[in-house]
């Protein structure tokens, strides 16, 4: 079956190309999204390492090669959003895997943090190109419910690249050293860039593209800033993520430093990815019957209500639940968190139509601007418990429902 099938229908088609079959497009655009992923989750393993190399004086910086990646993602996204507008998709992935390449072999000669951190950014703003031009290929040809559907799909693709990059980046880590995780990077971009350009034609013809004017940046821009409903998505978001991010960015620490699990660290954070892509198959066959909102909504009262059960947990064990009920009551929570990561995206961009780039971009680097501090000030607090970790959900998860109810409201009364 191909994808244009289940297009709606004013959505574009890809030129001078075939359509893709429904399953090789999912797998071509989570391949695309997923190496943000394995740019991040290889990396989980070899920080203690790389700032032993590096003479890092507190472990706890090595959490800012995570961090900073995703600070260099926000600006990456607002470059290559209008790009990919203006430009089109493949030029704008083609552009952006070159600068992530770029920042790879900064990070390979690296002698110390500084330089690591500057790597870092380069390599995130090189791969927001694939990341905005995948989103907007997917909102080129799919809108409402059955682009949530297709998210949902590619998010169940995507999410193996979490649970076995750090399975991987410790294993290239043993037999090689972690300066061989960013040769890896190199060569799944390569083959990466090489399938897409094989296989998927451009999806935003000539006479759609918006050439590049500050006024018309300024003007789309303003639109999309004055959304309410689309902000009051992004920053539900920008909540959800944030003390996610509090999370993944400190898993080496928690588990390895305060539950002492060695190299079974990997396995553990694959149990928990999985939870997550558990949640984007659920999503993906749910969708279509139930609606992004309804499950939106349920998925907000399971990550609230997850986050009390924890809350109550750390206070009962002195903010360090035993191992095995802190991966269990994870696993449940973060399963409502892989149900909303696509909705809220999806429902984000719905009203945005031609301008998927640059509204890709804006939500995207909102996102993350609000989620890297939120993220740096919840690890800030930990020492040696949990506590902030807990708090970090319970709060931010709140927010999140407030920001959703408002979008909604304002949606209903027509804004």
């Amino acid at each position: 079956m191909s994808h244009s099938s289940e297009t709606a229908p004013n959505a574009g088609q890809p030129q001078g190309k075939p359509p893709l079959g429904l399953i090789e497009f999912v797998a071509l655009m989570a391949t695309m999204t997923s190496l943000v992923a394995l740019s991040i989750d290889a990396m989980l393993p070899a920080l203690l390492q790389i700032g032993d190399t590096l003479n890092v004086d507190e472990p706890h910086h090595t959490h800012l090669i995570v961090t900073v990646f995703f600070m260099g993602m926000a600006f990456g996204q607002m470059f290559f959003g209008p790009f990919a507008d203006s430009r089109g998709r493949r030029l704008t992935i083609l552009i952006g895997l070159f600068v992530f390449a770029i920042g790879t072999f900064v990070c390979m000669s690296a002698t110390n943090l500084e330089t690591m951190l500057v790597g870092r950014v380069i390599q995130a703003f090189g791969v927001s190109g694939p990341r905005i031009a995948a989103m907007a290929i997917i909102r080129d040809l799919y809108v409402g419910d059955a682009m949530a559907r297709v998210m949902s799909f590619i998010m169940m693709v995507f999410i193996l690249v979490p649970m076995i990059a750090p399975m991987v980046g410790q294993a290239v880590m043993t037999f090689f050293g972690w300066f061989h995780i960013f040769t890896l990077f190199l060569i799944v971009a390569t083959l990466a860039g090489t399938w897409f350009f094989s296989r998927q034609g451009e999806t935003l013809p000539r006479r759609k593209r918006r050439p590049f004017s500050f006024k018309q940046f300024y003007l789309s821009s303003k639109f999309i800033l004055t959304h309410a409903t689309v902000m009051g998505y992004t920053f539900a978001m920008a909540g959800i993520f944030g003390s996610f991010l509090a999370y993944l960015s400190a898993s080496q620490t928690i588990f390895q430093v305060y539950y002492g699990v060695g190299d079974l660290f990997p396995y553990i954070f694959a149990v928990l990815a999985f939870s997550i892509g558990l949640a984007s198959y659920f999503n993906g066959t749910m969708v279509m019957k139930f609606g992004m909102r309804r499950l939106c909504r349920f998925a907000l009262k399971g990550v609230n209500g997850f986050a009390v059960v924890y809350l109550a947990l750390l206070f009962a064990y002195d903010g360090l639940p035993p191992l095995v009920l802190t991966v269990i009551t994870m696993f449940v929570g973060f399963f409502f968190v892989g149900i909303l990561f696509g909705n809220l995206n999806a429902l984000a961009m719905q009203p945005l139509g031609d301008m998927a780039g640059l509204g890709a971009a804006i939500i995207g680097s909102l996102s993350s601007l609000f989620s890297v501090p939120i993220a740096l000030f919840v690890d800030s607090f930990l020492d040696g418990n949990l506590y902030p970790i807990g708090v970090g959900f319970f709060v931010f998860f709140v927010l999140a429902y407030f920001a959703v109810r408002y979008a909604e409201r304002v949606r209903e009364c027509g804004e």
